[in-house]
């Protein structure tokens, strides 16, 4: 039961901090479309690939005071900080899930803006199409985004970079 939990804190321990639900949300879709077994099932949202099991499972692991959840107060808009606990590294004592290494990934993924994770996971969602039906996609479903071409040019090339970090 707790091994995904396990695997989430593994996550977590691999950054100092995670900034952002969208982000963290965007960030376990990218790292599970690189082959990095979480469990979490994610349909099509507003803001591209969501995980309701996702939000319950940081709730929970908030609940349990494995995960610190931070509410900051930006400029009109609230955002939330998510750290691991020493709760959390002592249950990470416990459990030692099989993932591939992380930071590297999670050191990528932080230096891009929520904007274009939320680009990268919606191209990643719809992958399974050719590419130019998947570019008329992004560009249907993600209008008020305003991405360009080169935006989607950039977003496959951190796809192919990201897939070969370890």
């Amino acid at each position: 039961m707790l091994e995904n939990h396990a695997k989430l804190m593994q996550f977590f321990s691999s950054s100092d901090a995670i900034v952002g639900r969208k982000r963290l949300q965007k960030m376990i879709y990218i790292l599970k479309k690189c082959d990095v077994p979480f469990e979490e099932r994610y349909q099509f949202h507003f803001y591209g690939p969501y995980s309701e099991e996702l939000t319950l499972r940081i709730e929970e692991m908030c609940n349990l005071g494995f995960v610190c959840e931070t509410k900051e107060e930006k400029k009109n808009y609230y955002q939330y900080r998510y750290e691991v606990t020493e709760a959390g590294r002592d249950f990470m004592e416990h459990y030692k899930p099989e993932l591939p290494p992380l930071t590297s990934r999670i050191e990528a993924m932080n230096e891009k803006s929520s904007r274009f994770l939320e680009l990268v996971s919606t191209m990643l969602f719809f992958e399974h199409l050719p590419k130019e039906e998947m570019t008329e996609k992004i560009f249907s479903v993600k209008s008020k985004q305003n991405y360009t071409e080169d935006d989607i040019e950039e977003g496959w090339e951190f796809i192919e970079n990201i897939r070969r970090l370890h």
